[in-house]
Parts: structure tokens; C-alpha cells; sequence
């Protein structure tokens, strides 16, 4: 009887980390991300800044930062509710960007997303977008640490241009002439994620279920 009360609590609380664990993974991934998450080097790219609040106050400005050598952002999309200001540097480039709200902001279990666009060089590997969050508490996030980090900058990898590639008159990056008689390639599809879903939802079940059985033996 001694060893039923000692392992009991022992195995609920294993089956509560568990499901912890796998609840806090979803959590802690909802950080500032740029997407898309690849492009290609001398493209004219239209990025999405996806800013999730993570605290109980509203976010109510969001600045971005812009590697000068691996991206020169020129266009910003109005968003209904923020304004936004362009910060340049002494030889007039864009650095940056800062998106205050005008009303409440993105709430407790809001997202926005904030759009730009602009070339990536034509060297570039990777583009490292470091933000900066800053809540109605006057408290701010900084999202500019390495990659594994606790609050990670957003990363877009960079993939060199195709072979024997070259810039139309607007400066796109066009793929090389397919050579006579070849195949046209077939596009390839974007991979599903309904694995990915299948696999975590089939994960918090087992751990749900294995934390039911334990409370029932009791």
C-alpha cells in the first residue's frame, strides 16, 4: 500500500509535464516572424511581419530592422488602425520600420500582420529581421537573438539564383530559357502540413488519455 501511495503522485505529475510540454511547445513558437521564410537572391519579394501578442496588455507598436546588405525594403501597405514611420539613415536608406496603433492595438489573443515589400541582394544567404514589441504596459520584447535562442529574430533563408538566371527590365530575377525540346519542369507542391497536425494532435491525445487512466486507478 505504501509503494500505490508514493507512485501514484509520481505518475500524475509525469503525465502533467507531459501535457505541459506539449502545450508549452505551441506557446513559446508564437514569436515576430517574417514570411516568407525563403526567397531567392535578386527578387523582388512581398513580406508579411506576423506579430502574435503573448501578454495580458495589447501590443501597441512594432518596430523592424533592416540588414542593408541582404534587403532594401521601399514599399509599406497601410493597415486600418496603425500608422506607421520610416526610419532612414544618413545617406537616406531605409532602415527601418515603427507601426504604432492609433486605437487598442492587438489584444490578449490577437495577431496582425504587417506588409512590405522590397529587392534582396543579390548576395545575400540569409536576412535576419531583428523586432522589437512593445506592449501597452510600456514593457518591449526584443526578438533578436540567435536561432534556439528565447526570442529569436525571425530569419528568411536565401537561395542563390538558378543557373544562367537574369533581371527582366524591372529588375525581377528571371529563370534561365528551358533548352530546346526539354520537358517544362512540373511545379512542385508546396508539402502538406496535415502530417504535422495529425502527429501533435495524436500526441496531446495520448498524453490526455494516459492522465485519465491514471485519475481512474485511483
Amino acid at each position: 500500500m505504501r509503494t500505490m501511495r508514493t507512485t501514484k503522485p509520481i505518475r500524475y505529475l509525469l503525465a502533467a509535464g507531459l501535457l505541459m510540454s506539449l502545450l508549452g511547445g505551441s506557446i513559446a513558437s508564437a514569436h515576430v516572424t517574417v514570411y516568407p521564410k525563403e526567397t531567392t537572391q535578386g527578387t523582388y519579394e512581398k513580406f508579411a511581419v506576423r506579430v502574435p501578442s503573448e501578454k495580458d496588455a495589447a501590443t501597441v507598436k512594432v518596430e523592424v530592422r533592416f540588414p542593408l546588405d541582404a534587403v532594401t525594403v521601399s514599399r509599406f501597405e497601410p493597415k486600418p488602425g496603425w500608422t506607421y514611420e520610416i526610419k532612414k539613415d544618413a545617406d537616406n536608406k531605409i532602415t527601418g520600420v515603427i507601426w504604432t496603433a492609433t486605437g487598442e492595438g492587438l489584444g490578449p489573443t490577437e495577431f496582425g500582420e504587417f506588409y512590405m515589400s522590397g529587392k534582396v541582394a543579390d548576395n545575400a544567404t540569409a536576412i535576419s529581421w531583428k523586432a522589437y514589441q512593445t506592449y501597452k504596459d510600456g514593457s518591449v520584447v526584443e526578438w533578436t537573438g540567435a536561432e534556439g535562442a528565447d526570442k529569436p529574430a525571425s530569419v528568411t533563408k536565401v537561395n542563390a539564383k538558378p543557373a544562367g538566371a537574369a533581371a527582366d527590365s524591372h529588375g525581377h530575377t528571371t529563370a534561365p530559357a528551358a533548352a530546346a525540346g526539354a520537358e517544362p519542369a512540373a511545379a512542385a507542391a508546396a508539402p502538406s502540413q496535415t502530417p504535422l497536425y495529425l502527429s501533435a494532435l495524436a500526441l496531446i491525445l495520448g498524453a490526455a488519455s494516459l492522465a485519465v487512466s491514471l485519475l481512474r486507478r485511483r
